[in-house]
């Protein structure tokens, strides 16, 4: 009963930081379009959050229960319990001081180092290869946006066709969403569902990963509810800190970021979703010139991301370690 609670607790918090750190980040750059309708933005993300894994798989969330740490093993379960807390009181940290890290990172570095710490078998190059397709994704979102920005400002003034330029905004956020819940996303489905099976078998190995439409159903809700509580926090912060003044500006980060995480998806390599974004949206603005890109934000975030691996897998390894103890 105890480690069904714990595993309950633990995932019931990490929807939520997943809301707070990725879904605000998500909303807020769609709500940054004019005339974007809020529960529109709001709906399409909840329908493809639900829909992803059952219509595009879960590769990516294999990859956080198998593909690090050899977790199917006894003591497995506990090692990714320990993983999951410490990635969580990382970016619960990073968040309330209102810069959007990367979750994702957050939890390689804690799974993988409390596999470590546990006396589990680490899969090195796997995890070489995991962080060079995560470090690859925000450069390729930087390029793509970049040139989108570029293109994008011989298009006529959105003005002339509002429809159009809306609609074209809703496609590009549609294609966000999908990239997110077929790869960053799944981060989550894989907590669900070592909680479920905890839940059901109790503690041991690390099982299948498997998540019931009705778990599904909580998960989005979860979600949604983080997203919500902190968008004016996170969300709206990547709109201010990185400025992008034009409506078609905002298609051109949605696509640069999509396409970057749909790449990675195809080698079945989770990426960080906000770090994309981000990526995305410097692009566009440095299309315009350099000064368009405030740099204190972009400096901030990026010590962010580069604290968030480091720490969540030493402070991993010393929760592996205790465990090992107990």
């Amino acid at each position: 009963m105890g480690w069904t609670a714990a595993f309950a607790a633990t995932a019931i918090l990490f929807v939520l930081i997943s809301g707070a750190n990725d879904g605000a980040t998500l909303i807020g750059l769609g709500l940054r379009f004019p005339r974007a309708p809020g529960w529109a933005v709001t709906a399409l993300l909840a329908a493809v959050l639900f829909a992803g894994p059952y219509v595009m798989g879960v590769a990516v969330a294999r990859t956080f229960t198998g593909r690090l740490t050899e977790l199917d093993a006894p003591g497995g379960a506990a090692a990714f319990l320990a993983g999951v807390v410490i990635a969580v009181a990382v970016v619960a940290v990073l968040s309330g001081r209102g810069l959007p890290t990367s979750l994702t990172l957050a939890v390689i570095g804690g799974i993988t180092g409390a596999g470590l710490g546990s006396g589990l078998p680490v899969s090195w190059s796997g995890l070489a290869a995991v962080l060079a397709v995560g470090l690859g994704a925000p450069l390729v979102g930087l390029a793509l946006g970049y040139a989108l920005g570029t293109v994008s400002r011989r298009v006529p003034s959105s003005r002339r066709m509002p429809r159009l330029v809306l609609a074209a905004h809703l496609l590009a956020y549609a294609a966000q969403c999908a990239a997110y819940a077929v790869n960053d996303g799944q981060k989550m489905i894989a907590v669900v569902s070592v909680a479920v099976r905890v839940g059901h078998d109790g503690p041991g190995a690390v099982g299948p990963v498997e998540v019931p439409p009705a778990w599904m159903a909580v998960l989005v809700a979860l979600f949604l509810a983080g997203s919500l509580s902190s968008l004016t926090r996170v969300g709206e912060r990547l709109g201010r800190g990185l400025v992008i003044t034009r409506p078609l500006h905002v298609v051109s980060a949605e696509a640069a970021a999509t396409s970057a995480v749909l790449g990675s998806s195809a080698l079945g390599s989770p990426v960080s979703m906000t770090q994309s974004i981000t990526a995305g949206v410097v692009g566009v603005a440095a299309s315009e010139g350099s000064r368009r890109v405030r740099w204190q934000s972009v400096l901030s975030m990026g010590t962010a991301w580069l604290v968030t691996l480091p720490a969540s897998m030493t402070l991993g390894c010393l929760a592996g370690l205790a465990l090992r103890l107990l």
